[in-house]
């Protein structure tokens, strides 16, 4: 699925068999980024030419790099990142640091890369992507609304493809009735951020 941040609500979605992967999935839905759009995305989308294509749909990209990747470094900037390339593509590459304080006491610590489009430090420092890139999680959310909530545990009842494929569509048409319903609703008071609202 391709979904919107803030509100959580579905821009585009696609499904299939599980052999296919997720980046092939996720190249159907790539006629639906506009320029203005950031696409937030997990180190499962760190590939050379799916990034491109997010880049020639015009929109930005924020992504996890899996652990192996290194990038060359091309130019340091004053915020700590740097300018690389991946392909023909030019990107900015972020080093987050991460600690994790658990209610004993223990702590945890490491480290991720994320690369991006948004090459000026200045307008967009690595702070506050590191920040924004937390919001990925939305998306995660909206995953667990479909499945532990809207669904409750049961599983799809169809048994043949044409069946599931309609009990999913009206699965996601439920959810997306629901958000915007929440949405309208946190409208209502000023200030409301739209994800405050749950299932």
């Amino acid at each position: 699925t391709l979904v919107e941040t803030g509100t959580r609500a579905l821009i585009g979605a696609v499904f299939g068999p599980p052999a296919t992967g997720e980046t092939d999935y996720a190249r159907q839905l790539l006629h639906l980024l506009t320029p203005g759009m950031l696409v937030l995305a997990g180190r499962g989308f760190d590939a050379g030419p799916f990034l491109a294509e997010i880049a020639a749909a015009r929109a930005q990209f924020l992504v996890r790099l899996g652990s192996r990747r290194r990038l060359p470094v091309m130019a340091r900037l004053d915020d700590g990142s740097f300018l690389s390339r991946t392909g023909e593509l030019t990107v900015r590459v972020i080093e987050a640091h991460v600690t994790v304080t658990c209610a004993d006491g223990t702590t945890w610590a490491g480290s991720y890369r994320l690369a991006t489009t948004l090459l000026e430090h200045r307008r967009y420092p690595a702070t506050a992507l590191i920040r924004l890139y937390h919001e990925r999680w939305e998306h995660e959310i909206a995953y667990l609304a479909l499945r532990h909530t809207l669904l409750d545990g049961r599983v799809l009842r169809s048994g043949d493809p044409a069946g599931l494929e309609q009990e999913i569509w009206a699965l996601l048409a439920l959810y997306q009735a629901l958000r915007r319903t929440m949405v309208t609703a946190a409208e209502t008071v000023p200030g409301t951020d739209p994800d405050r609202a749950s299932f």
